[in-house]
């Protein structure tokens, strides 16, 4: 498995049971952290064959932010189904982020965030190529 970048049929598919677990990395082309940071969440991705991970740079992609900002990269987004669980800034430690996934597993009081329909919208990009 390797991330999914937006407008990927495949990535649409796998997005569209109203449970599906997604995980979107937002960060930018030109961040020397978030060239870093890619290939170790693609490794990370194989180890979590269930949840779609997204790479999505926000300069070609600001859509998909809506209303919230990106204050350092990377910016992670963490979601099941259409109930976000986590939104924010994470040490470039692909561990960490391991770990934030795992908690997703259990259940939790789901997060408030002015983000928009984000797994709507990587379907429609996808229908849209």
């Amino acid at each position: 498995m390797t991330t999914f970048k937006p407008g990927s049929r495949e990535l649409a598919d796998r997005l569209q049971p109203p449970d599906a677990k997604l995980v979107i990395c937002f960060c930018a082309a030109w961040c020397d952290t978030c060239k870093e940071y890619e290939p170790r969440l693609d490794a990370l991705s194989s180890r979590h064959p269930d949840i779609s991970v997204v790479w999505v740079d926000i300069e070609d992609h600001p859509d998909l932010l809506g209303d919230e900002d990106v204050e350092n990269f990377p910016t992670i987004l963490i979601q099941h189904g259409d109930t976000v669980r986590f939104l924010g800034t994470v040490l470039p430690h692909i561990a960490h982020l391991d770990r934030l996934i795992e908690a997703m597993e259990s259940p939790g009081k789901p997060q408030a965030t002015a983000l928009p329909a984000v797994r709507g919208l990587l379907c429609a990009m996808a229908q849209a190529h």
